[in-house]
């Protein structure tokens, strides 16, 4: 099974979205939230390496982000971090969707 390289991508930059937010604000929250999105997500992407159909977690992962990433982009307009991280989930939620729409291989 190949390794998820763009899963563990996408989680190392929801984990250093959170680590740059703390250094430059010195915001706790965006700390927090990165690094638990981030563990989630490199946990997913650790799954779907061995799993290519075990997508549930990454799923609910990026698939939250999108959301709550999306609104603040909404409100804010502001690309830095909101955009970023909503378009990067939203790509990896298209990402799942695929990967769930594909018929299972024989071994």
């Amino acid at each position: 099974m190949p390794v998820d390289w763009f899963g563990f991508s996408y989680a190392a930059l929801v984990a250093s979205g959170g680590v740059i937010g703390y250094v430059k604000a010195g915001s706790v929250p965006s700390l927090a939230a990165g690094l638990l999105f981030g563990s989630l997500a490199g946990l997913g992407a650790y799954q779907m390496s061995h799993d290519s159909k075990n997508i549930l977690l990454s799923l609910i992962a990026s698939g939250t982000l999108a959301g709550v990433m999306g609104f603040r982009f909404y409100n804010s307009g502001k690309f830095m971090p909101a955009g970023l991280i909503a378009g990067a989930s939203l790509l990896m939620v298209g990402r799942l969707g695929l990967k769930m729409l594909q018929k299972p291989h024989d071994p």
